[in-house]
């Protein structure tokens, strides 16, 4: 469903890390004034960021985009609430899987498309610990694998 056309300014690493990622969307933001000039710098994270649905609009809590230096009296709190921007029918989806055991919603990327700034949110079913340690034993394959590969074509 989300598509990454654009400049990416912040990856949400920590997510796939912990979380099994089931479905993905692709949602505006409303941002004011310097947020946007402090994107384009590149100032901004979302580790410790997560979704909420709330009076059937969907907000993001604890993205910190620093306050752009040139901004002054117009910079606004980095760490405030900012309402994600989808269709009625997405977010009614969205709630009903959230109502489920286990499901949560976190934001994965934030990037440019085109002038627009937009958040990949998926929706996460949270891994165990042997999970996180299957999937950091394939990684280290698959880097042996690349290794190998790469000594045997030199």
């Amino acid at each position: 469903m989300a598509k990454t056309d654009g400049k990416l300014i912040a990856n949400n690493k920590k997510a796939y890390h912990d979380y099994f990622i089931l479905e993905k969307y692709e949602a505006g933001i409303v941002l004011h004034g310097t947020e946007v000039k402090a994107l384009r710098m590149g100032k901004c994270s979302i580790k410790e960021a997560f979704v909420r649905i709330a009076h059937g609009e969907i907000y993001v809590y604890g993205m910190h985009i620093s306050p752009y230096e040139k901004g002054n009296i117009f910079n606004k709190d980095p760490l405030r609430v900012r309402k994600l921007l989808l269709h009625k029918s997405e977010i009614n989806k969205i709630s009903g899987k959230v109502k489920e055991q286990g499901i949560t919603v976190l934001p994965l990327k934030i990037y440019f498309s085109g002038s627009l700034v937009k958040v990949e949110i998926g929706l996460a079913k949270g891994k165990k610990l042997y999970d996180k340690r299957a999937d950091i034993a394939k990684k280290d394959q698959k880097r042996e694998a690349q290794r190998d590969l790469k000594i045997r074509n030199l």
